[in-house]
């Protein structure tokens, strides 16, 4: 019966990611805001929902570690395991926007989380400060995309609903806003069940809350965005494939942590593990993606093989640390001190070569 109630719960996630998606993206058109401001923040942002829902569930019940790992497992999730399988299946496009704001954006709010972190717990302060700065975010891409011009956004907003236009405005709306509803409902309930099954599966497997919320439920509530991802990128959307990553990793930290945070009945306390090591491995990632990005402004099949190395490496290294089994320091070792490293300065070699490249051609 957990493991039935664990698949439905995972589906009911992904059914409700989809239709809150779809409700919330349509009526952020018809509302006059531009296809990238919709992309950045509604898809990316709904694709989330699950983590949202999860780890909002999680702080209710006092697991902090299911909580904290869901977020910092997802983004890990994302970038190594998302991107590398997408970028596979075809090379992806980055759009100038991301490489300059977005990307480092994300890299920043990571370091920002584990320097308040360093006390050993997030607190109701520190979630207001996330969610207020989500907020900020969030104003601030609306105001720009205005600015840049209403045109742009009328357009986007003709174009996404012209199957609907034979319908009237209000029912539009409220049908939207019934898909909507129904989503968030979807998430909840299957918050309820994978947090609770989840639980379970701990105990029996003798593994901690922390790895089951890094590895289990970080994948099982990424599946809209892997989902979102590899469609995007069959249809040829590359860049939507990349934004949905990248803005739902802010999400994650900003939006989910900031609010689990603030609701949390005593914060979030944290484990050693956390900060000595999942959360700097999550800001690793985030500034590996970087120099990735800007050579040649796109991932190629064979730096998205790297990410998915990457990423197998790491769940295996939680794998083998949470059985304690002495080749997880060895495992480790080599990740931190060869891998890395030769990763590092083959990508520093590659912007240094691309930079170069760039500067012939403007010339």
């Amino acid at each position: 019966m957990p493991i039935l109630f664990f698949v439905a719960g995972l589906a009911l996630m992904v059914v409700g990611a989809e239709l809150l998606v779809r409700g919330s993206s349509r009526l952020a058109t018809m509302l006059g805001i531009s296809p990238l401001v919709v992309g950045l923040t509604v898809v990316a942002f709904g694709t989330s929902a699950p983590e949202f829902a999860v780890s909002s569930k999680a702080a209710l019940s006092g697991q902090a570690d299911i909580c904290v790992g869901n977020v910092v497992g997802s983004n890990i999730f994302n970038i190594l395991f998302i991107l590398g399988l997408s970028s596979i299946v075809a090379p992806l496009i980055v759009s100038r926007q991301l490489i300059r704001f977005d990307l480092p954006l994300v890299i920043g709010v990571s370091i920002v989380t584990l320097l308040i972190g360093l006390d050993g717990s997030f607190g109701r302060v520190d979630g207001i400060v996330l969610f207020s700065s989500l907020l900020i975010y969030t104003i601030g891409l609306i105001y720009v995309s205005r600015k840049r011009g209403r045109t742009e956004a009328g357009d986007g907003a003709k174009e996404s609903l012209n199957e609907s236009n034979d319908k009237p405005f209000g029912i539009r709306v409220l049908s939207n806003t019934i898909f909507v509803l129904i989503g968030l409902g979807m998430l909840v309930l299957g918050a309820n069940w994978l947090v609770d099954t989840a639980v379970q599966f701990a105990r029996w497997l003798d593994v901690s809350e922390l790895v089951i919320g890094l590895t289990i439920i970080a994948i099982g509530t990424s599946l809209p965005e892997v989902v979102t991802s590899l469609v995007a990128t069959l249809k040829g959307e590359r860049d939507i494939a990349v934004g949905n990553v990248v803005g739902s990793n802010l999400f994650n930290i900003l939006g989910v942590l900031g609010m689990a945070s603030m609701i949390a009945p005593s914060g979030l306390p944290l484990t050693s593990q956390i900060v000595q090591f999942d959360l700097p491995v999550m800001i690793a990632v985030a500034m590996v993606a970087l120099p990735i990005f800007f050579t040649g402004g796109k991932i190629s099949r064979g730096e998205g093989f790297l990410l998915l190395a990457f990423y197998i490496a790491y769940t295996l290294f939680l794998i083998l640390d949470a059985n304690d089994d002495p080749r997880s320091e060895s495992l480790g070792n080599a990740i931190v001190f060869v891998a890395v490293p030769i990763t590092a300065t083959v990508l520093l070699v590659q912007c240094v070569r691309w930079n170069k490249v760039r500067t012939t051609l403007d010339a």
